[in-house]
């Protein structure tokens, strides 16, 4: 069972899924993928696959008859979503924590909203930062231009 499938498709299963790629390797029914094939395809490797769901980032991962862990669509766009939380610098704890309300119900959309709330002030935070050093660097970029066309006007 993946993560969506314990859930009617509402506004919950879209919640997983926003901004979810446009297309899959496999269309849906026929999306069951290796834990190999979903590490090619996200660029993950199967440590951090099998890692995330043994903290809970990735729990209910189908199973064939024989234990070999069975991916779908859905779980794709899940990594999708774990990777932009990562690009923000949320700590993995509070990826999890968004698993776990994700997986509670829609009573727990405030919440979510609060924890995505306050990552997106920590971005907006660094953006900032990186602005600032942007000025700095173009600033020396700049000097050291004209320091180097005044050693090459002297010569």
């Amino acid at each position: 069972m993946t993560l969506i499938e314990s859930t009617p498709v509402t506004a919950e299963a879209e919640d997983i899924c926003v901004r979810a790629p446009s297309t899959h390797p496999r269309p849906d029914g026929d999306d069951r993928y290796t834990i190999s094939e979903v590490a090619a395809f996200t660029g993950l490797t199967a440590h951090t696959l099998r890692w995330y769901e043994r903290i809970g980032l990735m729990p209910h991962v189908d199973r064939s008859h024989t234990g070999q862990r069975r991916f779908t669509n859905q779980d794709l766009d899940w990594l999708a979503l774990v990777g932009k939380l990562r690009l923000t610098g949320m700590p993995v704890a509070d990826m999890v924590r968004y698993a776990e309300l994700v997986r509670e119900g829609e009573h727990t959309f405030e919440e979510r909203q609060e924890l995505l709330q306050q990552t997106r002030r920590d971005v907006r935070s660094r953006i900032t930062e990186l602005q600032d050093t942007l000025a700095v660097l173009d600033h020396k970029i700049d000097f050291y231009a004209g320091a180097h066309r005044a050693s090459e006007r002297a010569s």
